[in-house]
């Protein structure tokens, strides 16, 4: 049996699956549909053209499926297509897409920490965690299992590839490649994620290659293509063959280095004179 609280408002038309609660004050408006076992915090809104799978646990506060912040955005806008098992915390806002017949799209099992903002047909894969006060722009693409950390921020048409992990505070402007490590004071690739992928149970070896693909793709003695043929050639399965398949989809470039994987660090020492030369 649902539970509605009196001070709720849910239109008619509102479809709800078995065993969902809504709180005080929380507004669901006409047309939408939402699977079993759902969670309305108080004072949250959920639009209309918004359809949500089951076990989603939605805070206080949250918006869902607000028309697009666009100034193209009129009264007819698409829709918000919302998966399963998501947690939706404080302040989200998660906005519908721009054009109708267009849905913003979230997947299953993701976590959206306080006041996070997925912006118009945005698509969000499955294991995703946006930390608080993550901007994401219209049109961008977070793969499974990525990491954004607080206050980061994805310009439009941005794609984070699988497993990638983004720091604190970074402003991104280019495509993330899967697994990869971005620092957030930089906005620079600084390796791969090994942290998270040992969490997620890739195996020593899978890693060993990801780490090799890495290498090709920040090597700066090949062209984009010859890297791209390096990488298909490399590695036909596994993990590592992801990243010629996201590569070849860029369209906006990917974040570039801190420093080269070719480079190394020079040794200085003195010369009995008080002169300094480089180590041979």
């Amino acid at each position: 049996m649902n539970q509605v609280h009196p001070t709720a408002v849910v239109d008619p038309s509102v479809r709800l699956g078995g065993d969902v609660r809504v709180g005080p004050f929380a507004v669901i408006e006409e047309g939408v549909e939402m699977g079993p076992r759902c969670v309305v915090g108080a004072h949250s809104v959920v639009k209309a053209r918004t359809v949500m799978g089951s076990e989603n646990e939605v805070a206080e506060g949250a918006v869902l499926g607000g028309p697009p912040q666009h100034v193209r955005a009129g009264r007819h806008y698409g829709r918000l297509l919302i998966g399963n098992g998501n947690v939706i915390r404080e302040h989200v806002t998660i906005h519908a897409a721009l054009n109708p017949g267009s849905t913003t799209v979230i997947g299953d099992r993701n976590y959206f920490m306080a006041a996070s903002h997925v912006a118009h047909d945005s698509v969000i894969g499955h294991h995703v965690i946006l930390a608080n006060n993550v901007m994401l722009a219209g049109h961008v693409v977070v793969e499974d299992h990525a990491y954004v950390a607080g206050a980061a921020g994805a310009h439009q048409f941005c794609r984070i590839g699988a497993h990638a992990m983004v720091g604190g505070q970074a402003h991104l402007k280019a495509d993330v490649p899967p697994y990869v490590l971005v620092d957030g004071n930089t906005t620079l690739a600084v390796g791969i994620n090994h942290v998270g992928l040992r969490r997620s149970g890739l195996s020593a070896e899978q890693i060993a290659s990801i780490k090799s693909a890495y290498r090709i793709v920040y090597d700066n003695r090949w062209s984009w293509e010859e890297k791209l043929a390096m990488l298909e050639q490399s590695f036909t399965d596994g993990p590592a063959s992801r990243m010629a398949d996201f590569l070849r989809g860029c369209q906006r470039g990917i974040v570039r280095p801190r420093k080269s994987v070719r480079s190394r660090s020079l040794r200085v020492v003195r010369e009995e004179s008080g002169e300094l030369r480089k180590a041979s």
